[in-house]
């Protein structure tokens, strides 16, 4: 089976393009993070590289070389921005592996011992809470 094409139409990179906005982060030369709007859990945000590629598949390894330090520096912070026990790194590749925006990124979810994830559902956090949970994982920074 051949890896798919890259569409920069997919949601990610029309939040790259300035199109649809976001509770941005951090930002770089090369990468992004934003509060995913559909968090599993309080603090839950996404890493995405500036360049398009589908998912881990078909990625650049110089672009994963450039992004995983900040999934790194990220997940540190959102776990002091949110005094979690530990942090949940996800990253899904295809259909079958769970990947439903075709744009490469990685979840970073603080955890809370005996705290369940919510699901990833089709319900929207309220932007005021985002925008506050981006708030505190900047200033964790």
């Amino acid at each position: 089976m051949s890896v798919q094409a890259y569409d920069e139409n997919n949601i990610f990179g029309k939040i790259l393009k300035g199109e649809i906005p976001c509770h941005k982060v951090y930002e770089d030369e090369h990468t992004l993070a934003f509060m995913d709007v559909m968090p599993q859990a309080p603090g839950h945000l996404l890493v995405i590289p500036k360049t398009g590629s589908r998912n881990l598949l078909d990625a650049d390894p110089a672009v994963l070389a450039r992004l995983i330090p900040v999934v790194q520096k990220l997940a540190v912070a959102a776990k002091e921005a949110f005094e979690a026990d530990g942090v949940f790194i996800a990253q899904f590749n295809e259909p079958a592996a769970g990947q439903t925006v075709f744009h490469l990124h990685f979840h970073v979810i603080p955890r809370r011992e005996g705290e369940p994830l919510k699901p990833h559902t089709g319900k929207m956090e309220d932007h005021a809470v985002l925008a506050e949970h981006a708030r505190k994982v900047r200033d964790a920074l």
